[in-house]
């Protein structure tokens, strides 16, 4: 009986699986329907944005290095990590009602719909992992085993993402301006994140208030994954913190998305 359980568990996981993958390849192509290079848009703008900024801090404003390494391998060891994050969260705040056709329909399990914006973003971030990697081997700066803990660094932006997009994506239903509130979030958040320079400029008595910023911990990790070569497990006090928060971000959004399912289809 237990087994006859499990493997029930097993299949409807995989069913699970699939359907958000074939709802994350539509979401993919209905996203840039229409234009004649299609997804390659999504992997187009971002590198140019990395391009314009190389271009103007180290072509133009002559960028010095840091810590021995060009600005441009410190600057797009983070940012990248930053566009996932932002990507995941402003996408998914419109998950539920880009959808909202499925939302109607009553065996659809509604919670899934933001893993589906996630998916889409977690493809092309794969492919900026590669193409600062490769970058990374063009300046000669070889990398090392520690550039595998990116992928405890995905795990940590998925979970707090999914907690964001739960909030957000259910709040958003019953009120339009979420959208562009979370647009001007972000934009401070860009900034009030160290992706354009070091902590170290920082007056030291605030700096610690960079440690309750969680998507600090993410930028940093990524440097510290292609650049300073240090584990994650090797600031426990400010990891403890990120995962206290997140987790309480995930209880919270997951809580509200409970709440206000019910009511969903109404106001769609």
């Amino acid at each position: 009986m237990n087994e006859m359980i499990k493997l029930n568990s097993i299949k409807k996981l995989m069913v699970l699986h699939r359907l958000i993958f074939d709802l994350t390849r539509n979401d993919l192509k209905n996203r840039y329907f229409g234009s004649y290079l299609g997804v390659l848009w999504a992997f187009i703008q971002p590198t140019i944005s990395i391009l314009i900024y190389w271009f103007v801090f180290q072509v133009g404003f002559k960028s010095t290095p840091i810590d021995n390494f060009p600005f441009i391998l410190w600057l797009a060891s983070a940012m990248i990590a930053w566009n996932f994050f932002a990507d995941c969260v402003q996408s998914s705040t419109n998950a539920i009602i880009e959808n909202s056709y499925l939302v109607k329909k009553v065996v659809f399990r509604i919670s899934i719909l933001p893993f589906v914006k996630l998916y889409s973003a977690f493809i092309i971030h794969l492919f900026f992992i590669i193409l600062v990697s490769l970058m990374f081997i063009v300046y000669k700066h070889p990398l090392n085993f520690h550039v595998l803990q990116i992928s405890y660094y995905l795990l940590c932006t998925i979970c707090l993402t999914l907690g964001i997009s739960w909030l957000t994506s259910s709040l958003g239903i019953f009120l339009k301006d979420v959208n562009q509130i979370i647009a001007m979030l972000l934009q401070f958040g860009f900034w009030l994140t160290p992706i354009f320079y070091s902590l170290n400029i920082i007056p030291g008595k605030i700096q610690f208030l960079y440690n309750y910023n969680p998507v600090y911990y993410i930028t940093e990790g990524y440097r510290n994954s292609f650049i300073y070569s240090k584990w994650f497990w090797e600031d426990p006090k400010q990891t403890l913190i990120f995962w206290v928060m997140t987790f309480i971000i995930m209880i919270i959004g997951a809580t509200v998305f409970k709440k206000l399912k019910p009511h969903f289809a109404d106001v769609l």
